[in-house]
């Protein structure tokens, strides 16, 4: 293995969002880095520009003998069969890492890591909780899978010794390695937002992926933290942890970290925290819903607890919030794409939102509904994750979108490669979506769905179009979100 300091690192697949980001630390840390993927565009080939790091269109084995690297990060989207990946295993001439190794080894280290997992919310937790951090005075690593609205960028290195905040993704690691993610990053706090089945290509049902987050329990080390969503059921059935420290957060009175008196309206949101009896602060902002709250609460404690572990303090386990600093979350607006206003006006507002689960769908439109109860409500949804394109949620997916007044379904994403009987079936879902009493059409391409949407008319009734995507629904959101905005001159 080649000398850690000064290598020629190599990323084939660096235009995803973690690989991206990974690749301008290690560039920030000193090294020389480059890489390669399919379709390098905007705003990643933009990040990767500004950062001096050369990119590669295409994945031609001739690009590696050109750049020599002394290591090779492999991305968990590549496979066998990518001449790259094929160079490296035949001529055995480069070692070659899964990215979370990579992270683990090269970017936290020894630091104290704060490790967000869960089902949903991680992006937005990990986000609010480096905000935390910068906030109160420390300079953390960290590495946002995301957009995150409230610091520079979704990468930093920080200083030496201080924590690193990372999202603990349960998904395999690489094509040659199928731990889950998050096992490499060695937590000293863990947040546990929530766990549901998911990732239907790699997980059996719900037990099989609980058992990867039981394997990540038992890395906790013993001066570590756990922090509990307490309010989920599949996270209460979670094996013990007795070795360390253990806090529950959510809505419910049995809590450590209280959310109570919970509001959401046209003006935002507002609820107030207790330490068990104790009221530690009270919230008033803009970022929707309770899921929100509760990943407010989670990156506060963490927040309070990684202060006394990077100042080599004991943590009063009777009250961790004593004598700490409260971040101050007011003027917090999350992470791009989580509920994004693309457009808003009397007639039609436009919102752009990353949901890709029923739960996840059904809490958006709920707080847009608290939000806009006055607004006609049209959800629009493409089947686009690996789980999503399937027939696993088909029902609560229809169930969850009827919370909305009229459904729009686009194209299934890559429908060629999903057998038939496995396949998500929209028009059995608008099936569904009528019998529970809501509009709905379902269409055969996303770009016939954003022409419907531009030739309906709005004035009649004050409409909320909101897009369900993982992707971008093939251009259709910027377009229509163009509509709009040229609809309000």
């Amino acid at each position: 293995m080649p000398n850690s300091i000064d290598m020629r690192v190599f990323f084939i697949g660096i235009c995803g969002t973690a690989m991206g980001n990974a690749a301008v630390l290690l560039k920030k840390q000193g090294h020389e880095v480059a890489g390669s993927d399919l379709g390098v565009y905007p705003p990643m080939s933009d990040v990767l520009s500004v950062s001096g790091i050369e990119f590669f269109e295409g994945f031609d084995e001739e690009a590696l003998l050109t750049w020599n690297p002394d290591r090779v990060v492999v991305g968990n989207a590549v496979s066998r069969g990518n001449p790259q990946v094929e160079y490296i295993l035949r001529t055995r001439k480069i070692p070659f890492v899964s990215l979370p190794q990579l992270i683990g080894e090269d970017l936290i280290k020894k630091r104290p890591s704060l490790v967000v997992a869960g089902t949903h919310g991680k992006t937005t937790t990990t986000s609010l909780a480096a905000f935390a951090l910068n906030q109160i005075g420390f300079s953390p690593g960290y590495l946002v899978g995301g957009v995150p609205l409230d610091l520079p960028s979704g990468n930093e290195l920080g200083s030496d010794g201080s924590p690193f905040v990372i999202e603990g993704d349960e998904y395999d690691s690489a094509f040659f390695d199928k731990r889950s993610k998050f096992i490499h990053y060695r937590p000293r706090i863990l947040i546990l937002n929530n766990l549901e089945f998911d990732h239907g290509d790699i997980f059996r049902d719900l037990e099989d992926i609980s058992r990867s987050f039981s394997h990540l329990l038992r890395i906790v080390p013993s001066h570590g933290f756990v922090l509990r969503n307490g309010d989920d059921e599949n996270i209460r059935s979670l094996p013990d942890t007795p070795w360390c420290t253990v806090f529950s957060v959510g809505t419910g009175e049995n809590n450590d970290f209280r959310i109570a008196d919970f509001t959401e309206d046209e003006r935002g949101t507002k609820f107030d925290l207790f330490w068990r009896d104790t009221p530690i602060t009270s919230v008033n902002w803009q970022m929707p819903g309770e899921y929100n709250a509760r990943n407010l609460a989670m990156s506060c404690l963490a927040s309070v607890l990684a202060q006394s572990i990077t100042n080599q303090a004991e943590v009063d386990l009777d009250n961790p919030f004593s004598g700490l600093v409260i971040p101050d979350y007011s003027d917090c607006r999350g992470v791009k794409r989580r509920q994004e206003t693309l457009c808003n006006d009397s007639a039609l507002t436009v919102i752009s939102d990353f949901a890709h689960h029923p739960t996840a769908i059904e809490g958006t439109l709920r707080s847009l509904r608290a939000r806009w109860p006055e607004r006609k409500i049209i959800a629009c949804f493409e089947p686009r994750s690996n789980t999503a394109v399937t027939n696993i949620f088909q029902d609560r997916f229809a169930d969850a979108l009827s919370v909305a007044d009229e459904v729009m379904l686009g194209a299934v994403h890559r429908a060629e490669k999903i057998p038939p009987d496995q396949r998500i079936n929209t028009q059995a879902m608008i099936e569904r979506i009528q019998t529970n009493g809501k509009a709905g059409r379902c269409f055969s391409s996303n770009v016939e769905l954003g022409h419907y949407l531009i030739g309906a008319k709005y004035e009649s009734q004050s409409s909320l179009v909101v897009f369900f995507s993982n992707g971008s629904f093939d251009g259709e959101i910027e377009k229509f979100a163009q509509f709009a905005r040229q609809s309000k001159k």
